[in-house]
C-alpha cells in the first residue's frame, strides 16, 4: 500500500515503452497490451500527462507534448482543493468530493503524485481502503 505512488509511476513507464515500441495505440490496445487494470491506466495517464509526453489525438495515445494539460491540470486542482479541505479522502469517495467523475479524478491523482504532492494514509487504510492525503 505505501508503494502505491511508485506504482503510479512505474505504471506510467510501462505504457510509455508500449507506445515508444508500438505506436499511436487505443486505451483499449494500451489496456491489453500492458495488462494494466483501467485505474492504473488513468493515474498512468495523469502521471505522463504531468510529464508532458502524452497526448491524446481522437481515441488514440501517442507519445509527444502533451494536450491534456487544461483538462487533467484543472481536475487535479480540484482534487487538490478537496484533500486540502477534508485531509484524507478514501478513493471511493475521491469523485464526489470533487465533483469529477473516477476517470478524471484518477488522471488527477497520477498527476499529483508526479509532483510529489500526495501520500497514502497506510496506518488508517485497509484492503479495501485508499486514503490519500497531500504531503
Amino acid at each position: 500500500m505505501e508503494n502505491i505512488v511508485n506504482q503510479f509511476g512505474q505504471d506510467a513507464g510501462r505504457i510509455w515503452n508500449i507506445l515508444r515500441e508500438k505506436g499511436s495505440l487505443t486505451e483499449q490496445e494500451i489496456l491489453q497490451t500492458t495488462r494494466l487494470y483501467p485505474n492504473e491506466f488513468y493515474t498512468a495517464i495523469g502521471w505522463l500527462a504531468r510529464e508532458n509526453k502524452i497526448r491524446r489525438e481522437g481515441q488514440l495515445y501517442c507519445l509527444g507534448d502533451t494536450n491534456l494539460t487544461e483538462k487533467i491540470g484543472t481536475d487535479a486542482g480540484k482534487i487538490w482543493k478537496a484533500l486540502n479541505w477534508h485531509k484524507e479522502i478514501d478513493l471511493q469517495y475521491l469523485p464526489k468530493f470533487s465533483q469529477l467523475p473516477l476517470r478524471d479524478a484518477l488522471c488527477a491523482l497520477g498527476w499529483l503524485a508526479r509532483e510529489e504532492k500526495l501520500r497514502v494514509n497506510t496506518s488508517r487504510a485497509d484492503r479495501n481502503q485508499i486514503i490519500f492525503g497531500l504531503k
